[in-house]
């Protein structure tokens, strides 16, 4: 084997994908000596989104001072690339950064906003916004005023926050418009659902941000009567668009805000990674995730990385945590084989202390077999 490409997600809750590729690429220079690796972390646009990219592209980290999620003054960063920026939510709006007070009544998106202008302001022409892992609810209002957006009560500015987006009496969008003029901006965006209602931003994701059944019945009427002001404000609704709902609303403040395209996670790395390039003459290609299972099927990575594997007719590798059931289409997406790394029958809780071991073991396995033929 003169080339292996790995290129997989990480496995929530144990192994990062920067890990997963370590691990992997070892057990391979141990088998296969001579052959060359090429290593892909795939993220998802949550925490941890910058560094995969950094891992698989020429780039650098900018460190830079912005407010958190509750205004507080922290050190946010994203990922330069040329005059492209990548830049995770989570880096200013994270749940981890709000751990302990977790509120998304009153959490912003500001910090997110100040990274993006300071991208611009560095010479940007395309921002990457990864935004998975939120604490907030604001409909991205915060990141929208950072980059100069104005809302009014009445005939006072005010920072929209998820308890508050009903009070908008007017938006000026001017100052915003002329900053992001020539600025493409695109978001990493996996879910689908709308704005508000039982699948939206409030009612599905709000508790595991910390919302009160109280909170969560308020936080959806916001956003409600956020949606008739846009469409009063700006002629039109993105309520329903597919991602509206993403990351508490931020979905629907990108496309209605910034102009944003949301589009597939999985389908931005691998184009700004141009995995098609990177695969060429490649022997086998590896790629794994947590859990395979219909979801898995829908524009995740395995289905992303077999997609593009398939027309080169290139074996193709998944090395995952656990199989659900009903995965047998991802054979016909490309993939030509798929391990669980599970050695023992035992709960998770148990299994992730030694995920590292048993992914190791698993990859050295179906070396050992395919070194066989070679």
């Amino acid at each position: 084997m003169k080339k292996c490409v790995i290129a997989p997600d990480s496995f929530k809750g144990s192994m990062t994908s920067i890990e997963v590729c370590q691990i992997i690429k070892q057990k391979v220079a141990e088998f296969f000596p001579g052959c060359q690796t090429v290593c892909l972390p795939i993220a998802d646009g949550g925490e941890g989104t910058v560094d995969c990219f950094l891992q698989a592209m020429q780039g650098e980290k900018i460190m830079v001072p912005v407010h958190g999620p509750h205004m507080e003054d922290i050190t946010g960063f994203y990922g330069r690339f040329q005059d492209t920026a990548i830049i995770e939510m989570a880096a200013a709006a994270g749940l981890t950064l709000a751990e302990g007070k977790l509120n998304p009544a009153v959490t912003t998106t500001y910090g997110v906003g100040e990274l993006m202008l300071h991208a611009i302001q560095h010479g940007a022409k395309q921002i990457i916004l990864g935004i998975g892992g939120s604490c907030t609810n604001d409909a991205g209002c915060g990141c929208a005023a950072a980059l100069g957006a104005k809302f009014y009560h009445g005939a006072q500015t005010f920072l929209p926050t998820g308890k508050n987006l009903g009070q908008i009496t007017k938006i000026d969008l001017s100052e915003l418009k002329s900053l992001l003029n020539g600025v493409s901006i695109f978001t990493m965006c996996d879910v689908t659902n709308p704005l508000y209602g039982p699948n939206g931003a409030a009612m599905v994701y709000a508790p595991q941000k910390g919302a009160t059944p109280e909170m969560v019945k308020l936080l959806n009427e916001q956003l409600i009567q956020f949606d008739h002001i846009l469409q009063t404000q700006l002629g039109y609704s993105v309520a329903a668009l597919p991602g509206a709902g993403a990351a508490g609303g931020f979905g629907a403040g990108a496309v209605a805000f910034l102009q944003a395209k949301l589009q597939s996670g999985i389908d931005t790395v691998l184009e700004l990674t141009k995995f098609e390039k990177q695969i060429q003459f490649a022997d086998l290609v590896i790629t794994g995730e947590g859990k395979l299972d219909q979801q898995s099927l829908q524009g995740k990575v395995i289905s992303g990385i077999a997609k593009r594997t398939f027309p080169y007719h290139i074996p193709t590798v998944a090395i995952v945590g656990d199989i659900g059931e009903d995965i047998a289409s991802i054979y016909q997406m490309g993939i030509s084989a798929v391990f669980s790394i599970n050695q023992v029958a035992i709960p998770f809780s148990e299994s992730k202390k030694r995920s590292k071991q048993d992914l190791a073991r698993t990859t050295e396995n179906i070396l050992r077999f395919l070194k066989v033929f070679h």
